[in-house]
């Protein structure tokens, strides 16, 4: 499902910066307030599911209700995940039927099971881009 995802945030803090082109505004709404950490990943086609990315951030400060990022990133595609390790063990936790147990949200079209690149896909032009995402738990 959106397990490899999920996964390849765990590694944001490593990521390089890229020169800053476009705005990317996300807001996330749903956001729960059960502690841990909160990761926002933007990747490029060529990083999604990797464990890189072309933006992000990591953030302790979880409030509950709506939450607000943004990311300067070049112009292009891009697909953003969300993962709210509220646990803090550093991992995406499933459970035994294989469904999400930390709450998480992605970009683009909703769908049952892993989504593509195609799926998550949004783009972002020279004046920048909006997007709301609901985190789900």
């Amino acid at each position: 499902m959106i397990r490899k995802t999920i996964l390849s945030l765990s590694s944001l803090a490593a990521m390089a910066g890229m020169a800053s082109a476009a705005d990317l505004s996300v807001s996330l709404e749903g956001v729960e307030d059960r502690g841990g950490k909160l990761y926002i990943s933007v990747q490029s086609e060529a990083e999604y599911m990797q464990n890189r990315g072309t933006a992000g951030t990591i953030t302790e400060d979880v409030e509950a209700g709506s939450m607000a990022f943004s990311f300067d990133v070049p112009p292009g595609d891009y697909a953003v995940s969300v993962w709210h390790d509220f646990n803090g063990n550093g991992q995406f936790d499933m459970s035994e039927a294989g469904m999400p147990v930390d709450g998480w949200a992605i970009s683009g079209t909703p769908v049952m099971g892993e989504p593509t690149f195609g799926d998550a896909r949004i783009t972002v032009g020279e004046g920048g881009a909006d997007i709301t995402l609901t985190m789900s738990y």
